[in-house]
């Protein structure tokens, strides 16, 4: 099979699209298929090395947290899935830049079937970093203002649409590329943060700030002063710390793998109250130019890799 494998840390040309032999599943494990691996901006600090401390990765490693695919075999003791069924799901060490990946069949959900199977890949590890930025890190309930900093990627899809699920009231960060997409996803108001700091254009303090983006200092301490006294900032990239006094409750967080939340979120998708848009759908031997686009600023909303 082909895949794509870094063999060195270091900038997109130490990606190599090469043909490895295809693996065969272990006791509980499956054989999939791959449909499509989503990409993730996680994906480029696997690929230079700084992820080490948080997830082994053993050289070369297979690119890739994210995939659906069609099961084509299984291991021993798997009677959850059979041949021919649809799956999707988070791969936390890996391995789904390929043709055929092994995944444990307990950390796969069933894809939903509202969707094209490849379009299923852009849900696992956005979808799960926005459930639980908002649900287990946040109180969000109907009436909540939530300010979503950096609405435009692949989080801020599912973020906005599971506020607005929630009934919360929501005002959210976008540059021109991707504010239509935002506003149909159910934002209340669109800020644009390629003009003007949000801060400074909020007519009073929001709950709730859920920050998606790498944030300087400078611009951490201004999120934190669009948030009142008693709220909460909720940060996916760096720690933000509030100023003394601000009243400000801070947490930052790395999302987890849970199969029972993903399943939740599908469920929300096949009822079409949460939607799944694919701004691009790049061929796997492209994979080192994917990352030189999301490097340069070049990619907005979710991409993924067809094998």
């Amino acid at each position: 099979m082909m895949t794509a494998r870094v063999h060195a840390f270091g900038g997109p040309d130490v990606i190599r699209y090469e043909q490895v032999p295809r693996p065969a599943p272990g006791p509980g494990e499956v054989l999939v298929r791959v449909a499509a691996a989503g990409f993730n901006p996680s994906d480029v600090g696997f690929r230079a090395g700084m992820m080490r401390d948080i997830v082994r990765l053993d050289l070369p490693f297979t690119l890739g947290s994210e995939a659906a695919g069609t099961v084509v075999q299984t291991g021993d003791g798997v009677e959850r899935f059979a041949i021919g069924d649809h799956v999707v799901g988070r791969l936390d060490e890996g391995g789904a830049a390929a043709e055929y990946l092994t995944a444990s069949a307990a950390r796969l959900v069933r894809a939903p079937s509202r969707l094209p199977l490849a379009h299923a890949a852009a849900i696992p590890v956005a979808g799960l970093t926005a459930w639980q930025g908002l649900f287990e890190y946040s109180r969000i309930e109907p009436g909540t203002r939530i300010l979503i900093n950096g609405a435009g990627g692949g989080v801020g899809m599912f973020a906005v649409q599971l506020a607005r699920h929630a009934g919360a009231h929501i005002i959210a960060t976008a540059g021109p590329r991707s504010s239509d997409r935002v506003r149909g996803y159910g934002a209340d108001q669109i800020i644009d943060y390629t003009r003007v700091p949000p801060h400074q254009v909020l007519d009073h303090p929001v709950d709730l700030v859920f920050n998606l983006v790498p944030t300087p200092p400078e611009a951490a301490e201004a999120l934190c002063r669009a948030v009142r006294p008693g709220g909460s900032l909720v940060s996916i990239t760096i720690p933000v710390k509030p100023p003394p006094g601000a009243g400000v409750t801070a947490a930052h967080f790395v999302a987890r793998n849970d199969p029972a939340q993903l399943a939740e979120l599908i469920t929300l998708i096949d009822s079409g109250r949460v939607r799944v848009d694919i701004t691009a759908a790049r061929p796997l031997a492209e994979l080192p130019a994917v990352h030189r686009d999301a490097e340069a600023g070049r990619t907005s909303g979710k991409t993924i890799l067809v094998p």
